[in-house]
């Protein structure tokens, strides 16, 4: 059996100091099946709440880029020989060396603990825990060993999952197979499996943080191979792992990606749970029940140990079921590349989106000294201070309230503009509605794939006169977009709708607090991106939090912004009370440089300040006092030292005396 440097390295035994962190935690004892029940040391019931780190150890083809790989080119194995093939063996090592020391590090472990889940799912291939020769330690066990250091402060438990067999489980890419299962059809792949559970199952033993073995990932046995070779397969796993370690939770997944557990009951261990995967169907009790009958009928506790790809909405739902059914979950995942539907994506390079063009077939082979830069710049990304934030996701995973209190997506103001794509956090019918906004089994809830994942079809923006770089798209009768809007100035305004279309008869109608303003029909204004403002004038603000709603009535139109333009105060005697009015940021996203216009309505003196994602300053202007005019301003994507920022997030904060108002760009290289 050939391994390489990819999967095996030289790496020194365990050591004495993280046994000692772990020490401490011994007396709490182990998490442990009791009387049906997944409970901690001391035998209180725990809900498993967690995130895989799918892509760290097993990179997949899908969550690497974002267009399709070319045909049969989705395995770990496959996706490093390319690389290989571009920069050499040694080349590639250090890139897969830095790529995992950056998708997963600790800060990345501090934000899962953060958000309150208390245990992460590892998927792994079996070639990081063995070792051909026998003289040299696999790779595995030092990345899992500085793991349990990372996740010791918080007490979060650490799930092993068999993701790539020897062999292959099933005949897909995600375990490393050829096409074909092998695992089922070969007794030294079966032997194998059996022999690295035993020996990891001895080496941590003793380990409190681990949460236990899931012991093949989603399984889907060949033709002419029967449940019960499955199930023998898992008898003789669970002998080999309880001759060393009797302590642990051992995770059998059923056949078929792990749906169907047939001719896996009766269970066989006392310290045992079953494991269902969950995707991309209906939200209904009834799609679990068979899965909650064989844990009342066996008395065995239920853990899903995935569940993911799909929208906000279908999240919210489906953990909700679990939970009211006291089931824990897992979700799959943390980070990807270039996806609105994990909590962080990665920004994709454009050094390596010159790669991704090449394996697709698009572009000629670049240089081993770019593609080199190009891996460089991808792994760099990968870091969670460079990744972009998904706050749609992660409140639907996460905020209590989620499904109670349509929460702003961003601070509105009146006067002010609110771009269409800054609609409320929240569920469907409360924050917003979509014709089609979960994957229920047709493969669809989104048409755009960009900017947020709540079904909302939302795209780029590619109109000469565009003013946001996203807009929303593909409008439907009966859709509707919610707004709330916490800095009220009271008064009359004028508000403008920014819409686009290649033909007439599309209509929406507006509502504030509940108060209809007005029906709207929309003209054709020349194509999807030839932006024309729909006015509405003389509508009046009272004081106080106010929720704007669009409504579409006929369909035929994109939407890009709601602008609430100023007309005369409330007041006797109107004053200006914001001073200022700070412009979008264009173009957005932006390389190398941003401009923003600064209307200033009252002469003061004005500070530019410019914040990463974490807060952190990194540049700042003072203009001094600024007379009343209209003022360009630029940012050329330089921190305060002279030298190029990094791919991401950062806001843009004008301060003039009391007064600040913020912008968010992109910088995307």
């Amino acid at each position: 059996m050939q391994l390489n440097k990819f999967f095996i390295k030289q790496i020194s035994k365990r050591s004495l100091l993280t046994l000692a962190l772990t020490s401490s935690l011994l007396g709490q004892g182990f998490l442990h099946v009791e009387d049906g029940q997944i409970v901690e040391g001391n035998g209180e019931p725990i809900l498993l709440r967690g995130f895989g780190l799918g892509g760290w150890l097993v990179p997949e083809g899908y969550m690497l880029h974002n267009q399709a790989w070319i045909e049969g080119f989705e395995s770990p194995t496959q996706i490093q020989d390319h690389v290989e093939d571009l920069v050499g063996v040694e080349t590639a090592y250090e890139f897969w060396e830095s790529y995992r020391q950056n998708y997963v590090a600790q800060v990345d472990i501090d934000q899962i603990a953060e958000w309150g889940f208390n245990h992460i799912r590892v998927p792994f291939h079996y070639k990081q825990f063995y070792d051909e020769s026998g003289s040299d330690t696999p790779i595995g066990y030092g990345i899992i060993d500085e793991l349990i250091s990372w996740c010791e402060p918080y007490n979060m438990y650490i799930i092993l999952d068999m993701h790539c067999a020897p062999g292959g489980q099933n005949g897909g890419p995600i375990s490393d197979s050829d096409g074909t299962a092998r695992l089922w059809l070969d007794n030294e792949n079966k032997e194998l499996t059996t022999q690295i559970w035993r020996e990891i199952a001895d080496y941590y033993s003793e380990e409190t943080l681990i949460g236990g073995y899931d012991l093949i990932n989603e399984p889907v046995l060949p033709d002419g191979v029967t449940t019960e070779e499955l199930r023998q397969l898992y008898i003789d796993i669970t002998d080999a792992i309880r001759e060393v370690d009797t302590n642990h939770i051992l995770y059998v997944e059923g056949n078929w990606y792990g749906t169907d557990f047939t001719g896996l009951t009766p269970p066989w261990d006392e310290n045992m749970s079953y494991s269902f995967h969950k995707y991309w169907g209906e939200t209904s009790l009834s799609t679990i029940q068979s899965y909650i009958g064989m844990s009342n009928q066996y008395e065995i506790p239920l853990w899903m140990g995935e569940a993911g790809e799909n929208s906000n909405q279908w999240y919210y739902e489906v953990f909700k079921l679990l939970e009211e059914n006291d089931i824990g979950w897992n979700f799959w995942t943390h980070k990807k590349v270039d996806k609105i539907s994990s909590p962080f994506s990665v920004l994709v390079t454009g050094q390596y989106q010159t790669l991704i063009n090449y394996w697709s077939g698009n572009a000629s082979q670049p240089s081993p000294e770019y593609s080199e830069a190009a891996l460089i710049s991808f792994a760099n990304s990968l870091k969670l201070e460079n990744c972009i934030s998904m706050p749609g996701v992660i409140a639907s995973l996460t905020d209590p309230e989620y499904g109670e209190i349509s929460k702003p997506y961003s601070q509105h103001s009146i006067p002010g503009i609110i771009p269409a794509v800054e609609y409320d956090i929240g569920v469907w019918g409360m924050s917003y509605t979509d014709s089609d906004y979960i994957n229920n089994g047709d493969g669809s809830w989104n048409e755009g794939w960009t900017y947020r994942n709540d079904g909302v079809d939302i795209e780029y923006n590619n109109g000469s006169n565009s003013s946001h770089p996203y807009n929303v798209g593909w409008t439907d009768t009966g859709e509707w977009l919610g707004y709330t809007i916490q800095d009220v100035t009271p008064g009359t305004y004028d508000l403008k709708v920014r819409v686009a279309a290649p033909n007439s008869g599309g209509m929406f109608f507006v509502q504030l607090d509940g108060v209809n303003l007005a029906v709207v029909d929309v003209p054709s204004t020349g194509g999807w991106y030839d932006w024309q403002n729909m006015l509405i004038p003389d509508v009046e603000v009272s004081e106080g939090e106010q929720f704007l709603k669009i409504q579409i009535v006929q369909a035929g139109f994109n939407i890009e912004r709601i602008k609430f333009e100023s007309l005369v105060s409330t007041e006797e005697n109107p004053i200006i009370v914001n001073g200022f009015m700070l412009g979008e940021p264009f173009p957005n996203p932006f390389n190398p440089k941003v401009n923003l216009k600064l209307s200033v309505h009252e002469k003061r003196k004005h500070i530019a300040y410019i914040y990463d994602i974490r807060g952190n300053l990194v540049w700042e202007i003072d203009y001094g006092t600024l007379e009343i005019d209209t003022y360009d301003l630029e940012w050329n994507g330089l921190n305060e030292k002279g030298g190029p920022v990094k791919s991401g997030v950062y806001f843009f904060k004008i301060q003039a005396d009391e007064i600040s108002q913020t912008k968010k760009m992109i910088m995307l290289k």
